[in-house]
């Protein structure tokens, strides 16, 4: 969402929000005994998403494009607290360096696009449906369910925000009408593309999706062996698949110009591939900060608490 469609009170009230979540989300973190060895995966794993971001997929005979939030895909890899700040860190750079998304509806994006997926839909949905235990049919059924239904809700937060700014002339139902079926579509492609990287981390190292699921024991997963493999695949879609990003506009773009006539640009950065390894890295070193002082915070609770 851009600045356009949001007012300065629920701007401020979704950033209250946020900021609660962020803080909730460290005290778990900092309360998983396991969150060092997640801190190098963490990082990578933002700057995955953020590189994946950039690539703007066509939606067949509608003329928009989407591209994937992201959410359940770092909630696979990391579990639902520590995949919510790393997709903040994503969210806040792009506002803050590649004017993608604006600052005051920084609040909003981080509760559709992080809150929503990491914070409700993956403990809710994405876990329950892995709790028979992990393979490829069910770790697929579970990303493509949970991606949807994250996007859906995501969408109708955005007219839901919207409408109570009161700023635009956007009528309801008419947007809704739009937004809704328009993300269903970028859903199942993101749910697709989420199950497809999830499977294939699960087939390279199965005990990671197993740990982070809390089914297994990190302490015997190659954390340098995925973090190689991620970063591989953060590079590839950063610098590779960026080239053949879709021009078209995205789903909030496109349902908006659909009510009004013709209004688009709302505040959407248009990447390169250069921009996009560039934010990547700047999102990996926030994402990985952030652990990393966890972490360091934990130690001293213990060193402390031994004494």
């Amino acid at each position: 969402m851009a600045d356009a469609l949001v007012s300065p009170a629920v701007g401020l009230a979704m950033g209250l929000v946020s900021v609660a979540a962020v803080g909730v989300s460290v005290a778990k973190v900092n309360k998983d005994e396991l969150s060092e060895k997640k801190i190098p995966v963490m990082g990578i794993a933002g700057a995955m998403v953020f590189a994946g971001q950039m690539v703007n997929f066509t939606i067949p005979a509608t003329g928009s494009s989407g591209h994937i939030g992201g959410g359940i895909l770092l909630a696979g890899l990391l579990g639902g607290a520590p995949a919510f700040l790393s997709m903040a860190a994503v969210l806040i750079i792009q506002c803050l360096f590649f004017a993608d998304g604006g600052l005051l509806a920084l609040g909003c994006n981080i509760f559709n696009m992080g809150v929503i997926p990491c914070l409700i839909i993956y403990p809710l949905v994405f876990k329950p449906l892995l709790a028979g235990g992990t393979g490829y049919r069910r770790l697929s059924v579970a990303s493509v369910a949970s991606v949807v239904i994250a996007l859906e809700l995501g969408a109708f937060s955005v007219v839901l925000e919207t409408l109570l700014s009161g700023i635009t002339a956007l009528p309801f139902g008419a947007f809704a009408a739009l937004m809704l079926p328009i993300h269903l579509a970028i859903g199942l492609v993101e749910g697709i593309v989420t199950s497809a990287v999830l499977c294939f981390v699960y087939r390279m190292r199965p005990e990671l999706i197993d740990a982070y699921g809390s089914r297994g024991n990190l302490a015997t997963v190659s954390i340098k062996k995925a973090a190689i493999v991620l970063a591989a695949l953060t590079a590839f879609t950063g610098g590779v698949l960026s080239l053949f990003a879709s021009k078209d506009p995205d789903g909030l773009e496109w349902a908006i110009g659909k009510v009004t006539g013709g209004l688009h640009g709302m505040g959407e950065s248009q990447y390169t591939s250069f921009s996009g390894i560039i934010g990547a890295a700047v999102t990996f070193a926030l994402a990985g900060a952030v652990g990393l002082v966890i972490s360091k915070v934990k130690k001293r609770k213990r060193a402390k608490t031994d004494v």
